[in-house]
């Protein structure tokens, strides 16, 4: 005899043909709808992570992994400081920098600016803005040439282009004998950048370190040292044993830190998109309740006769959830391939649609982010195949347990 007797039994019921052909059509549509919830978590959460990963990129395009500054706002001693981190492990990349405050004046148009001062030939080394460059050149940003980088919002709401002069103010201030009087500094556009992040292209302009070191005021220092990591996820490690070897003389932080607020909304989101779409799954088992309780309802009989033959009430309970599983588990695993398979090609599947329609789902003039990204990750597909499957072994309890409690003797009275 085929052992366990309970699974046996169950995978017999779920093959065979039922008398109540409704029956048969409430368990497809369970499974179906089991499949649907699966594939629709998958599919999103990918997406979901797609766009994170996106923003993400785009965001350590500007800045750094981790960054060393001086705790008065200047690093004096930066060229040391820069030579020791270099030989820590897992830092590949390392540039000073230069960063504060200004005003930005083109006629009748004003705009506040965050200034970075840069060196070109090092900042390739920690972020993306060299590459980024869509008019003009960075060769041009030379000591002295007081040249200014401006991102492409930017320029467009100053009205300038490459070449064109602009107005530079600073919260520096000269003393005159008309009083006090704020530094400005006329500045030649030499290149614009567009990293694809509104807070950079519309809110960044970038001169070379040692023009932005005298408008500032630095007499030898910089602002700090920027790092970049061989894997990005291991900067507050870094940056905990850096603070650590350097005697807390410095302030040192990562990309988690200065974008806490930010990420962990992110985190917040997909989280409670991941409950909102599980509820797709929970309505799923729902029907397979209705769909158990009408079979067992129909297995009176077989029940009895089951009984009498010597099953006890845990492998009457047993064969019922089996069954109910079976719809749970199947149309488990035709979701999770159904949505792994439609998440891989999501980007190929929405542009096919676009132009079947001719339409833009992520309009260019809107939205930074055109494409819908995926990026699948094998841990959220496992997680969401596990909690579709105990959703549907718990919704097989009360049938179950109700097809457990049934009398033989009631049960064959009027048979």
């Amino acid at each position: 005899m085929f052992k366990p007797i309970e699974l046996y039994i169950g995978l017999r019921y779920t093959r065979a043909k039922r008398r109540n052909h409704f029956i048969s059509f409430i368990s497809v549509i369970s499974m179906v709808g089991i499949m649907l919830g699966v594939v629709a978590l998958i599919v999103v959460l990918s997406v979901m992570n797609g766009f994170h990963k996106e923003i993400r990129e785009r965001i350590l395009g500007m800045a750094s992994h981790a960054t060393i500054s001086g705790v008065n706002g200047e690093l004096a001693d930066w060229r040391s400081v820069e030579s020791e981190a270099a030989k820590f492990p897992h830092v590949v990349g390392k540039a000073p920098y230069v960063e504060g405050q200004g005003m930005l004046i083109s006629g009748q148009k004003v705009s506040g600016v965050l200034l970075r001062g840069i060196l070109p030939e090092q900042e390739g080394e920690v972020s993306d803005v060299i590459t980024s460059i869509t008019h003009g050149t960075i060769e041009t940003l030379q000591p002295g040439s007081y040249g200014i980088v401006l991102g492409r919002e930017l320029a467009n709401v100053l009205g300038v282009g490459v070449g064109d002069r602009v107005t530079l103010v600073t919260p520096q201030v000269n003393v005159t004998p008309a009083g006090i009087m704020p530094r400005l500094k006329r500045l030649t556009v030499s290149a614009i950048f567009q990293v694809g992040m509104g807070e950079y292209d519309r809110g960044v302009a970038i001169l070379h370190i040692k023009d932005a070191a005298k408008l500032m005021r630095l007499q030898d220092g910089v602002t700090g040292v920027r790092l970049k990591l061989d894997d990005l996820y291991l900067a507050p490690q870094v940056s905990r044993e850096l603070a650590m070897k350097m005697g807390g003389y410095y302030r040192i932080s990562d990309w988690t830190m200065q974008h806490r607020n930010f990420f962990s909304a992110l985190r917040t989101e997909k989280r409670m998109m991941t409950i909102i779409l599980s509820l797709i799954v929970a309505v799923a088992a729902f029907n397979i309740v209705s769909t158990m309780v009408m079979v067992v309802t129909d297995k009176q009989s077989d029940i009895a006769i089951l009984r009498t033959l010597g099953a006890s009430p845990a492998s009457i309970m047993g064969i019922f959830m089996v069954q109910g599983a079976t719809i749970g588990i199947v149309g488990n695993i035709f979701g999770m391939l159904g949505g792994t398979l439609l998440a891989h090609n999501v980007e190929e599947i929405v542009s096919w649609i676009e132009k079947a329609l001719s339409v833009d789902f992520l309009d260019p003039s809107i939205y930074y982010i055109t494409k819908l990204p995926s990026d699948p990750h094998t841990s959220d597909i496992l997680l969401i195949g596990g909690m579709a499957f105990l959703i549907t072994l718990l919704a097989t309890l009360y049938p179950a347990w109700k097809a457990s409690r049934t009398q033989p003797a009631e049960a064959l009275r009027y048979e």
